[in-house]
């Protein structure tokens, strides 16, 4: 048996792709599990700078696994081993991917499908090709939102829009999701370059101070403005003594283009 997903490290750039095409790349927990291990390895890494998550074959990820909805349908399981699946594993993969310390991009080319959809936008930044879609279609399968929805989805599109895309279930194409900001880019012509080129730029950057950054921003969401700008100042100071800072500060003075090394 192929292994769910394919890991590769190069130039800083750590792509994980899930790979489970005949299935459309659905979550299941074998699925979700390799996603979990893969995110915590590639966390220990000090070779990577920025983690991509794709699909194989034209699809993001179809969501939940639908035959173990049919095993509990039909009675080969039982409930409590269903909502346990979705809570300890596909759950706990949305979360590996949205808590990475470091940079992450979703690259969705095909459809992004309710767990699917939560796996996409859980990344920093998504890009999506023309042909790419999006939906938390839940309601499809007579189920309620899960694996991160109520938190994730608010936060792009609003409570309001939120509640009308899971009542809804409606599926969203590439211009319609970048238009609600589901999708920071979608490219039209040449997909592949114009993601790589993006992702390119993150990879290249001043690893240590995107990753501080990123935090930050978290961590901003929740606090007043003061204590935003306190922690800013507490994490700057460490910031300040990095290689990245010294050679930025350098390049700027020189009028040229700064070479970061990620430390």
């Amino acid at each position: 048996m192929s292994n769910p997903v394919l890991v590769d490290v190069e130039e800083g750039i750590a792509t994980l792709t899930l790979n489970r095409p005949d299935d459309r790349n659905a979550l299941s927990a074998e699925m979700s599990g390799a996603i979990v291990d893969a995110v915590r390895e590639l966390e220990d890494r000090d070779d990577v700078r920025c983690l991509v998550v794709t699909g194989r074959e034209g699809t993001f990820c179809a969501g939940g696994d639908v035959n173990a909805m049919v095993q509990l349908m039909s009675g080969q399981a039982e409930l409590h081993e269903a909502v346990d699946r979705v809570q300890q594993e596909t759950s706990r993969a949305v979360r590996a991917v949205a808590e990475f310390p470091l940079p992450t991009v979703g690259k969705v080319d095909g459809v992004a499908y309710g767990a699917g959809a939560n796996l996409a936008i859980a990344a920093d930044v998504t890009l999506a090709s023309a042909e790419a879609k999006i939906s938390f279609g839940f309601r499809q399968v007579g189920l309620a939102i899960d694996t991160g929805t109520s938190y994730l989805l608010p936060r792009e599109v609003g409570v309001s829009k939120a509640k009308e895309l899971v009542f809804t279930g409606e599926l969203l194409d590439a211009e319609e999701a970048g238009d609600l900001g589901l999708f920071n880019h979608v490219y039209d012509d040449e997909f592949e370059a114009e993601a790589d080129a993006f992702v390119e730029q993150i990879a290249t950057g001043p690893t240590v101070a995107l990753r501080t950054s990123k935090k930050l921003v978290d961590q901003g969401t929740n606090q007043s403005l003061r204590d935003a700008q306190d922690n800013e100042a507490a994490a700057q100071a460490a910031v300040f003594e990095t290689h990245d800072h010294e050679e930025g500060a350098t390049a700027f003075m020189e009028g040229r283009e700064p070479e970061f090394e990620g430390r």
